[in-house]
């Protein structure tokens, strides 16, 4: 067993439960990606994030090799299918782009690639054989050249969501057809015309369903039991509800995903996002207007997985000037090999990425530069808009005319940082002694150090220190 005992909140049981991985030589988690026709929204980098830290959690706790990570890509679907039709576009020219996106998107967030990223066009075949498996155990049937699966021949449907069928039929939008035996009935194959992407099957030429997508890949990919599932809680209802029905329909000796887990949704100063609210943008939307992929990432941190995030410019900008001084305060210092155990704990009460970050605070500079390589920050010497802001913000002051472009100044300034900040106080002692010797009054302020320069200031003896 490892040290840290890792706890989840499982939607399945609605209780937070003690996680115990089938094989802890192969943690196993399934998280539902994105259908690619568009660029990614903010509320589709959330579930990113979040399964981010806890694919980061597991290999710290179970080892970097001991999980596997799957997240897919919806690469068949009507939404593609629509956007190729308005734009003229091939369908796969539009995926191909939209998945180049997606990745380079979520990088930017300091998201890792997961260890498999299955597209479901590349696992058709098996999506076939699961659902002629379904048909030949009586859980679905063919019908106007589609299969639906019978809702009522899986007598635990609705258990996640914790609906009764009665009362899906009586709130849902479902598809009403004739052909369909219950109006909860769902697509596992359905006929493609021309034009439309397709695939031959004993059912005639068509597509797969959305749902059939995710069981198929996962079994494969993971097997028929594995750890995690996870995803929005807009996903709970029909797509995870219709997952573990074809699932365990498909496969009753195995027990599908063990631990169910959902984020919540995402909000804009208060507001649900949306188009017609003017408050819907993409996260490159964000990354052009500046806004640097850590703090995004910040901002997400912030607030419990498990409950609703709002995003403001207020939490931005505030989210911004932390990280900065967190950067000056590990710029150029050697990290410790791990974060400390009480970041570790705090992550291990279900993910709980706020209490982590207030944690953080209190840190030494080397335990803060580990803790935050644990959660998915970049080391303050990589980060462009800091070194930018370190530069421009220099700290100098002069009232006796000075010219202010101090280069060679601010250089040494920050020399003097990183040796406090390593404890290393009697050669910083000695650099000061030697900068103040030019006529520099140096001083240790909370933002970083400050200089002004005195009347008998002299640039030359600056330049002659080493």
């Amino acid at each position: 067993m490892p040290e840290t005992q890792i706890k989840l909140h499982n939607t399945r049981t609605r209780k937070k439960e003690e996680f115990v991985p089938l094989d802890e030589k192969n943690v196993r988690m399934y998280v539902c990606g994105p259908t690619v026709y568009d660029r990614a929204h903010l509320g589709n980098a959330r579930p990113v994030v979040v399964f981010d830290v806890l694919n980061r959690l597991l290999r710290h706790v179970y080892g970097e090799d001991a999980v596997t990570y799957v997240r897919n890509f919806t690469d068949v679907d009507d939404k593609i299918n629509a956007r190729a039709a308005e734009s003229g576009r091939k369908i796969g020219d539009i995926t191909e782009e939209t998945i180049g996106w997606f990745l380079e998107d979520m990088a930017a967030l300091g998201a890792r690639e997961p260890d498999a990223m299955p597209r479901a066009t590349g696992f058709i075949p098996q999506m076939v054989e699961m659902i002629e498996g379904l048909i030949a155990k009586g859980h679905a049937y063919e019908a106007e050249g589609h299969v639906l699966f019978a809702v009522e021949s899986y007598a635990d449907y609705g258990k996640l969501s914790g609906r009764s069928i009665d009362d899906m039929i009586a709130g849902a939008r479902v598809e009403v057809a004739p052909y369909k035996r219950n109006p909860m009935d769902f697509v596992l194959w359905k006929p493609s015309t021309e034009g439309q992407p397709g695939w031959d099957s004993p059912w005639g030429y068509g597509r797969p369903g959305w749902h059939i997508e995710c069981s198929a890949m996962s079994y494969e990919l993971l097997g028929e039991s594995f750890d995690i599932h996870g995803g929005g809680n807009d996903l709970m209802f029909p797509h995870h509800e219709n997952e573990i029905a074809q699932s365990c329909c498909a496969h009753p000796e195995g027990g599908f995903a063990q631990v169910w887990m959902h984020n919540e949704m995402l909000q804009v100063e208060g507001k649900k996002m949306s188009k017609s609210l003017g408050n819907f943008f993409t996260v490159r939307d964000l990354l052009d207007q500046g806004i640097p992929g850590e703090v995004i990432r910040f901002v997400f941190l912030s607030t419990h997985y498990r409950k609703p995030m709002d995003w403001t410019e207020r939490k931005a900008s505030s989210a911004q000037k932390k990280l900065a001084r967190w950067f000056r305060k590990t710029d150029g210092v050697k990290a410790y090999d791990k974060p400390p155990y009480r970041i570790e704990v705090a992550l291990s009460e279900d993910l709980n990425t706020h209490e982590a970050l207030k944690e953080m605070e209190q840190l030494s500079p080397e335990a803060l530069k580990a803790s935050m390589r644990f959660l998915g920050f970049p080391d303050a010497e990589t980060v462009d808009w800091f070194r930018q802001e370190r530069d421009d913000l220099t700290g100098v002051s002069s009232s006796y005319g000075h010219s202010l472009d101090q280069s060679r100044l601010r250089d040494l300034m920050e020399q003097w940082q990183r040796l406090r900040n390593a404890k290393n106080f009697a050669a910083a002692d000695d650099l000061k002694a030697q900068i103040e010797a030019a006529g520099v009054k140096l001083i240790a302020g909370p933002d970083g150090p400050q200089a002004d320069l005195n009347k008998d200031y002299d640039p030359s003896k600056l330049e002659a220190l080493k």
